[in-house]
């Protein structure tokens, strides 16, 4: 029992010497947001990104770990607790949406924002977020630059903390806000068109 319990403490340790070893180069925010400097963002057909989101609304809030994938022709949000518990996979396709909780009753709509913000009981905007959570505002929607992001269709988007991936500088941590909700979402990793970087 004793050698039992030895053995947990070091791997402990070893898992705790590993992750303090990974390191992310945290760039500094510009000093006021620029689109100019992030037009190729548009270009990258496919990403993806791993982190955690925090979601506040006037009577509820939560949090989840996310995992959102974006290739050209879809987008896939996984979104789950601690030690990936409580899945739920919500797919994009075109103007189809679909919900899967992971109870073998999967969900779908061709309402996407709609059906989305039924289901977590507060609007968000996720048609928009697939642009912005890459740093660039919506194509074909009028914006404005506000210091450290842009204001779009009623929300203030903005990027507290960048982070070096391949040449580009990407967002790290972002908040979107309006007068009833504020997304809070915390990047860890990202991978751009397969080139993974932590």
């Amino acid at each position: 029992m004793l050698l039992n319990l030895k053995a947990r403490v070091f791997g402990l340790y070893l898992v705790i010497l590993m992750v303090s070893g990974c390191t992310t180069e945290i760039v500094a925010p510009e000093t006021l947001y620029s689109k100019i400097t992030r037009e190729s963002l548009y270009n990258l057909e496919q990403w993806s990104f791993e982190g955690r989101l925090g979601l506040t609304g006037i009577k509820d809030s939560w949090q989840a770990n996310i995992n959102w994938q974006h290739r050209s022709s879809d987008e896939e949000i996984r979104l789950s607790g601690p030690l990936g518990q409580g899945a739920t996979i919500i797919k994009l396709t075109g103007k189809l949406v679909t919900i899967d909780r992971g109870n073998d009753k999967i969900q779908t709509s061709l309402e996407p924002e709609a059906f989305i913000s039924q289901q977590l009981g507060m609007f968000v905007p996720v048609r928009s977020l697939r642009y912005w959570v890459i740093g660039v505002p919506e194509p074909g929607s009028p914006y404005v630059e506000a210091g450290l992001g842009f204001r779009q269709a009623g929300w203030l988007i903005e990027y507290k903390q960048m982070q070096r991936v391949n040449a580009q500088n990407m967002p790290r941590r972002i908040t979107v806000t309006n007068e009833k909700v504020k997304l809070k979402i915390m990047i860890d990793q990202w991978i751009l068109n397969a080139a993974k970087t932590i």
